[in-house]
């Protein structure tokens, strides 16, 4: 499923924003319109922004997933700037770090070779996994990362993950409470990568 957010496009110059993610940014439990994407194109949109944004984040996704539809996701929308937050999926099934890092490269090589810049949005796993999973699991995003020289954010979830207020009753899903803050999360990085100034 592929959503796209910006509902008034000025421009066939328009420049197109894909985030290509997972649950977290696919709106589950509260509707994709109410999702962290969907602000994020208001908030572009309030600042004179006229940029697309295409959110083409899949429920359950995991980067092998990720690698099996990227290269149709950059033939279709041709992106400028690539939000990559996939691997949660990945770390709840406990695949090897070893399987995310290969799958994470090959989206962002397939994304730089099509011309489009990158961000990572990271993400930490819940402890009872063991600390030397979690740690070579956390590790990896750091790599990637460094290897590819993107920007990145070590823990998109943070100050939602421990918060009972700000996830559904799930206890793993952010709620529509919690979006305002994932967005703020991610803006520094989203900003500085297209130059928005404000």
């Amino acid at each position: 499923m592929v959503l796209l957010c910006g509902t008034t496009v000025h421009s066939a110059d328009n420049s197109t924003i894909l985030v290509f993610g997972d649950s977290l940014s696919a709106g589950y439990g509260i509707g994709v319109d109410n999702s962290w994407v969907s602000l994020l194109q208001a908030r572009l949109g309030s600042l004179g922004y006229e940029h697309r944004v295409v959110n083409a984040s899949i429920s359950g996704e995991t980067t092998e997933g990720g690698v099996a539809r990227i290269e149709q996701a950059l033939q279709r929308f041709q992106p400028e700037l690539i939000i990559l937050e996939l691997g949660a999926n990945d770390g709840l099934r406990g695949f090897p770090p070893q399987r995310l890092r290969s799958n994470l490269d090959k989206i962002v090589v397939a994304a730089k070779n099509s011309g489009a810049a990158v961000v990572l949005l990271a993400i930490k796993i819940p402890l009872n996994y063991g600390a030397r999973y979690s740690e070579a699991f956390e590790t990896t995003f750091r790599d990637v990362a460094a290897e590819h020289g993107l920007p990145w954010i070590e823990f998109f979830m943070e100050g939602v993950a421990l918060n009972e207020e700000l996830l559904l009753a799930d206890g793993i899903h952010p709620n529509l409470e919690a979006q305002a803050l994932l967005l703020e999360n991610a803006w520094p990085i989203i900003s500085a990568s297209l130059g928005v100034k404000k």
